[in-house]
């Protein structure tokens, strides 16, 4: 019974050391492909690639920034930080340094997209973003603003960002009734809201008189050839309204025309 005892034990202690040195294996397995990031600001592209090839790790050169401090050419900013532990094989990426501002930010309000792009890439510079904002009274296609502003000098990257400036869409209404009102004042109403108004025709009342014996008894009679046709009746501000182009209901811009049919 001891002696069975004495082997469970035995065999615990074994499969506890086989998984103590198993964790330690994997553990030096993983922590032997990490290596320190070296630091690389302030090298050439070249030395710090030479740098990091040596640790088994790459360098990306993703931007490039005006430094007053770091001469041109030279790496002034990096990730992962210097003394980061990382995997063999990790990219570390880096900012290059274009060394002080030696161009002059120009003014391109008020120009078109266009004549502003050109003009600031004739600088040697780029466009970083563009962004348009609908104005009112302002044409459509111009530069309302732009980071950096005019003549900066603290500036970090060679990019100008710019606000251009899109035609506003008009505004929209529904339609309303004008069926039963007085021309007048349904065209003041028109002139308020912005619309405008466009023809106004009379329409004549339909009259069907009732048929008696005596008209259908006598002749019809002859238009005498000194008969003059009436003249066409004409439209007042005390017209009263019958219909309407666009009809009511329907959706209509600012600034539509609307015409009338009145008695």
């Amino acid at each position: 019974m001891k002696s069975a005892i004495r082997f469970a034990l035995l065999a615990l202690v074994l499969v506890i050391v086989a998984m103590v040195s198993a964790l330690t294996a994997m553990r030096f397995a993983i922590h032997g492909q990490e290596v320190a990031v070296p630091l690389l600001v302030g090298l050439a592209p070249a030395e710090a690639e030479r740098k990091v090839a040596a640790q088994g790790l790459q360098i990306s050169i993703e931007r490039q920034y005006y430094s007053p401090l770091i001469a041109e050419g030279k790496i002034m900013s990096q990730l992962p930080l210097p003394g980061t532990k990382v995997r063999r094989g990790w990219q570390v990426r880096v900012a290059q340094s274009l060394g002080p501002t030696r161009v002059t930010i120009p003014d391109v309000t008020g120009e078109s997209e266009h004549a502003a792009e050109l003009n600031i890439r004739r600088r040697g510079l780029d466009v970083a973003a563009m962004a348009a904002v609908e104005t009112a009274g302002i044409p459509a296609d111009q530069v309302l603003a732009q980071s950096p502003m005019a003549n900066a000098t603290q500036v970090v990257t060679p990019k100008i960002s710019l606000l251009i400036t899109e035609a506003a869409e008009p505004q929209a209404f529904v339609m309303p009734s004008f069926a039963g009102q007085p021309l007048g004042s349904a065209s003041r109403s028109l002139q308020d809201a912005g619309f405008r108004l466009g023809n106004v025709s009379v329409v004549a009342p339909v009259s069907t008189p009732a048929p008696d014996a005596a008209n259908l008894a006598a002749p019809a009679a002859l238009p005498s050839p000194q008969a003059q046709a009436p003249p066409p009746a004409q439209a007042s501000p005390a017209s009263i309204i019958v219909s309407q182009v666009p009809a009511a209901g329907q959706k209509v811009m600012a600034g539509a025309v609307v015409n009338f049919d009145v008695r």
